[in-house]
């Protein structure tokens, strides 16, 4: 930690450090910000890659979407392990 000055900071001293320190934590929120934005689509090349390794059947928009959203709001795991719950241990396809 730095020391503090033996003698008292004068008022524009402190009032230029304080904008300095203000404008480092700007900088420093928009670093956060921009590590967020790339933490919520970090798995998008790994989900695409894995999509790319297999035939998937024709199916609407709104079922992608619906896919997408919930791995967007319960996390890649949650979706996994309750696909896992609902598919045949075979692997193959049941008949409705």
């Amino acid at each position: 930690m730095p020391r503090s000055s033996s003698k008292p900071a004068d008022l524009p001293t402190i009032e230029t450090r304080k904008k300095a320190l203000l404008a480092e934590l700007a900088q420093l929120e928009e670093q956060a910000k921009a590590a967020e934005v790339a933490a919520r689509d970090a798995g998008r090349p790994v989900l695409l890659a894995a999509l790319d390794r297999i035939k998937i059947a024709a199916m609407n928009k709104s079922d992608a979407r619906a896919i997408a959203s919930a791995i967007n709001q319960h996390g890649g795991a949650a979706v996994a392990s309750h696909l896992a719950s609902i598919i045949p241990a075979s692997g193959a396809k049941t008949e409705s």
